[in-house]
């Protein structure tokens, strides 16, 4: 080999190297540009306290992100990740050396909840005095142990396996307290040994307890804590101690007010008086979510009401005053300056939320959850109606107008919560949310009546031979029993209504979801509160 042709080689193996070196490099800044421009982007759905650690903060952010039901192609939420995030980040936030300076924490470690895998100690169950930390540390906290309380509750028949760090549902775990295991799925691990597990999670409600308990919650905080841990347990088939934790919600509302608890709210029976000269959002929240229970109990008269109350007294609230919005117009220099800033400079924490003692206004939302509570009340009325038509062959008046009364409350409710929503802003995703359940709910109760209506109808003709004329007259205005000829048919014209308007409100829907999808979000719907 010659000189020039070594020369050659050297100087090409230098070129080869110097470009593969910028190649790396080019590869590793557009990954660390890619990180963080995900980390902004997260950051900006699920906004996190500045004063906790980086850490900290990306452990609260992953856990959000896992909770999304879009996130997995296979939309299955892994709560056992969830649940890990969440106790990590509990465990970090308890930390003095970490982000849990001027916590005063419980001296014995048997409070303490170790955490498999874990250096640090883990968080307390015992209930802390947050009132020292900022108002964004303590609503990151409230928000985090919200989230493990959540997964808690999805791991509720859950077991870990600390032979494999697995978690599994206890279902598949072999030992005596499962005599008859399940087998796994084909693919699937093996199932886990009963003397190689624990609970997959804390039960929730340590986190549910542990807000109650703490110091440095506002009352809305604490009402939610308390209607989400009544849910549980009514979940649970814990019915007594859950309607004690549906009192303790209306004790936590009541407690806040500035008159006399008593003077508003009978105690006994969860009834805001009809002289009430104050109320606020979370008494009308606890008042609700009483009467919920007791309806999903089969107690509707002892629900009916608390409905009434809370609606009489949603509509006395105060219209709000919204004065217009002036009319600005910006140059493109402007629209293009104020798109940079938008990218380029993170958006401040929010400002905190309400804490639920103001008296509620009368806007859009709360017509939306009039509405909600009228089609609660039309569903307490016809149910009853079908228990006593249940009863006797053949419905008497009394029954018959109860029905309709069930349906003319229904029907109001749909046509309230479609006309609100029809004017609300496209930047109101919670209001438009709210407003979208209740018309859900609403348009399945009203179908699911008219089809009731209609089959016992049918039975009666079958069995009888004719048609009770009576019964036309009382569901439609008091018509004579000589018009039961023009009536004919009353029920089918009816269902073939509420079935277009079923696919128009369907449609309604579908773009709801869209609108939420692409702001991030998902729409839930809710059923009837009777099964």
């Amino acid at each position: 080999m010659t000189t020039e042709r070594k020369q050659h080689l050297k100087q090409e193996t230098k070129q080869f190297l110097k470009y593969l070196f910028y190649v790396h490099v080019g590869l590793v800044s557009l990954g660390l540009l890619v990180a963080l421009v995900s980390v902004e982007v997260y950051e900006r759905r699920y906004q996190t306290p500045p004063e906790w650690t980086f850490r900290s903060r990306n452990i609260f952010r992953a856990a959000r992100k896992i909770e999304e039901p879009d996130y997995s192609a296979s939309g299955i939420v892994e709560w056992p990740d969830i649940d890990n995030n969440y106790v990590s980040l509990l465990s970090r936030l308890e930390d003095p050396d970490v982000d849990g300076k001027d916590l005063e924490l419980p001296a014995n470690d048997q409070d303490r909840v170790w955490v498999f895998g874990l250096r640090r100690l883990g968080f307390t169950r015992k209930g802390l005095d947050i009132s020292r930390k900022s108002e964004e540390w303590r609503r990151g906290y409230y928000a985090a142990l919200m989230g493990a309380a959540r997964a808690a509750e999805h791991l509720d028949e859950w077991v870990f396996d600390r032979s494999r760090g697995m978690s599994c549902p206890k279902e598949y775990m072999i030992g005596p307290s499962n005599p008859r295991p399940k087998p796994v799925p084909y693919g699937a691990s093996s199932p886990p040994l009963e003397e190689n597990c624990d609970p997959a999670s804390e039960p929730p409600q340590t986190f549910y307890t542990k807000i109650l308990t703490s110091t440095g919650f506002t009352s809305g905080q604490r009402l939610d804590a308390a209607l989400a841990y009544g849910d549980y347990l009514d979940w649970k088939g814990l019915h007594e101690s859950a309607e004690e934790m549906y009192d303790w919600g209306l004790d936590i509302a009541m407690g806040a007010l500035p008159l006399e608890a008593n003077h508003i709210v009978d105690t006994q029976t969860g009834i805001i008086s009809s002289d009430a000269t104050y109320v606020s959002n979370n008494l009308l929240k606890a008042a609700n979510a009483l009467a919920v229970y007791h309806a999903q109990t089969g107690r509707p008269s002892t629900a009916l009401p608390i409905f009434l109350s809370v609606l009489r007294a949603r509509k006395q609230l105060s219209l709000p005053h919204v004065p217009a919005p002036p009319r600005e117009e910006h140059s493109r220099v402007e629209q293009f300056l104020s798109f940079a800033k938008w990218v380029l400079i993170s958006p401040s924490y929010p400002p905190p939320p309400p804490t639920g003692d103001e008296a509620p206004i009368r806007n859009p939302k709360a017509i939306c959850e009039e509405a909600a509570i009228m089609a609660h009340v039309g569903e307490i009325l016809f149910a009853s109606s079908q228990d006593r038509t249940q009863q006797s062959f053949a419905p008497d008046p009394k029954t018959l107008q109860q029905q309709q009364s069930g349906l003319s409350w229904t029907r109001d409710a749909v046509d309230i919560s479609e006309s609100t929503l029809s004017t609300m802003s496209l930047n109101d995703l919670d209001e438009r949310q709210t407003c979208a359940e209740c018309l859900r709910s609403g348009m399945e109760n009203w179908s699911t009546m008219v089809r009731r209506i209609l089959k016992e109808e049918q039975t009666i003709t079958a069995t009888t031979g004719h048609k009770i004329a009576t019964r036309r007259s009382w569901f439609w205005s008091g018509q004579d029993v000589e018009n039961a000829e023009v009536n004919e048919g009353k029920w089918d014209h009816e269902l073939q209504l509420v079935n277009e308007r079923l696919s128009h409100v369907q449609e309604l829907l579908s773009r709801e979801d869209a609108l939420r999808k692409a702001r991030g979000a998902s729409l839930l719907g809710n059923g009837m509160i009777f099964s």
